[in-house]
């Protein structure tokens, strides 16, 4: 049984556009199997809805099958095997049936419409301007082709550019919310290594819920050559861009740890300035995202930026299902379990742990009123050498600078991570001459009794 969890404001956004007393235009996009149709489902459950599903076939055989689903809608038996040649007629049509009443018309997989006719994103403009937007209608666009529907309705270059009076880009589900798929029945250890791997995408989760142990989960439904989860990120980009070996190599070669662009540059064997386009590509699809040392005054200029696989699953995929799959292939499974067992907590679920202190434990600290002022920035840090700090957060008014350390280990914390953090703070030159400091810990696995004592006697050591 599925589980529909979080989405409480997107939920709010669609049932506020639903209670306006003007028509409203909602787009909704976001990569496949994040739940938009989910969402969509669960939101029209109690309300009288027109839900049609596009495919990939003609804009002939797309109006045919939109006819039917308008029959059935207004039960217009004779309009059921009719043909009809135009959209506007439909739509029409369905404005004026029950004027009086509120019409909740869904589009989803829009997008494939407008790719098998560009003509029929203007067409849909006029229907809008003339038909809809009068008719007491709320009308959602749902597409998961993310650079498709971008380009079809909210770009500048859209014909329905402006006419949308709301939008949603749907995301991965947070951290905080993952142990609802799983009824509180996993401990916080299997909920970070499970979400290591399936990130927030509640398609992926769904797959693991029936299995306890992590490498059953991963032997069952990734290494499974009939899982879809096998094949699923080259799926994803031959579903969104032309060119998928350039995408590939570049997430590829990021995986394998270069990631700055002059050394992606490097390893592929192109210019530098050949980058960006593709780049930006994949942090649009939530795939990548690009960070700077947070301390870094122009963050767009910065030379130190660094490009990260923001994607969980996309990551575990290229670092251990990519490089053995011809091991997999040839049945070899046992093999390819052994690499995964040896490198999935120190090579991979270590720095997700990070991710989720850093991105959402440090809030929950800053919510509980941990400290007494509010940092405007959270981040990591490190320069041009090899120091590296997991989290360093800034309250730039009035000069409070938090440095954080996470571990996640099968040993309790000791002291020596503490002062190691103590050094590596002395490199960080933020408002060196009057800054006040705080060190926040993060352990997977509890501390020892020195580092409490430590934290003890010290207020400006926390312990999470």
């Amino acid at each position: 049984m599925k589980k529909f969890v979080d989405r409480k404001n997107e939920m709010n956004s669609l049932e506020n556009e639903y209670k306006k007393e003007e028509s409203s235009f909602v787009v909704i996009y976001g990569r496949r199997r994040i739940g938009k149709t989910e969402l969509l489902s669960k939101f029209i459950k109690d309300k009288d809805a027109l839900f049609f599903l596009a495919t990939e076939e003609s804009e002939n055989e797309n109006r045919n099958a939109f006819t039917k689903s308008v029959a059935m809608y207004t039960k217009n038996e004779l309009l059921e095997n009719a043909k009809v040649e135009s959209w506007e007629t439909l739509f029409s049509y369905l404005a004026s049936f029950m004027p009086e009443k509120r019409k909740l018309i869904v589009l989803d997989e829009f997008q494939y419409i407008g790719k098998s006719n560009p003509a029929f994103i203007s067409k849909m403009q006029k229907i809008w301007d003339t038909i809809l937007k009068d008719a007491n209608v709320m009308l959602v666009l749902c597409g998961s082709l993310v650079n498709m529907m971008y380009n079809q309705t909210l770009s500048y270059s859209s014909p329905l550019y402006g006419r949308r009076t709301g939008q949603l880009k749907m995301h991965q589900i947070p951290f905080k919310y993952y142990q609802d798929f799983f009824d509180g029945e996993m401990t916080e250890k299997q909920l970070v290594e499970s979400y290591a791997v399936t990130g927030g995408v509640p398609k992926y989760i769904e797959s693991f819920r029936t299995f306890e142990d992590i490498y059953d989960a991963i032997e069952n439904s990734v290494m499974s050559k009939e899982s879809y989860l096998y094949e699923e990120p080259n799926f994803l980009l031959e579903k969104e861009v032309q060119d998928v070996g350039s995408y590939f190599s570049i997430i590829k070669t990021i995986a394998s740890g270069k990631e700055r662009a002059s050394e992606i540059a490097a390893a592929l064997g192109v210019r530098e300035t050949n980058l960006p386009k593709y780049l930006n590509v994949l942090i649009d699809l939530d795939i990548l995202e690009r960070e700077v040392p947070v301390t870094e005054k122009n963050p767009e200029k910065s030379k130190m930026g660094l490009y990260k696989i923001k994607d969980n699953y996309i990551k575990f995929w290229f670092l251990f299902i990519y490089p053995y799959k011809s091991f997999i292939e040839t049945d070899y499974k046992d093999f390819v379990l052994d690499k995964i067992r040896k490198g999935f907590i120190p090579n991979h679920t270590a720095f997700v742990y990070e991710d989720i202190c850093r991105k959402e434990y440090m809030n929950e600290l800053i919510v509980q009123g941990v400290w007494d002022f509010v940092p405007q920035k959270i981040g990591r840090w490190w320069d041009r050498k090899d120091t590296e700090i997991d989290i360093v957060a800034v309250d730039e008014n009035e000069k409070n600078i938090i440095f954080g350390e996470c571990k996640y280990t099968t040993k309790p914390m000791d002291t020596d991570v503490y002062y190691a953090l103590i050094e590596k703070a002395k490199k960080v030159d933020w408002n060196k001459a009057d800054r006040k400091e705080h060190f926040v810990l993060f352990s997977s696995n509890g501390y020892t009794d020195n580092l409490k004592k430590l934290a003890e006697e010290n207020q400006n050591i926390y312990l999470y």
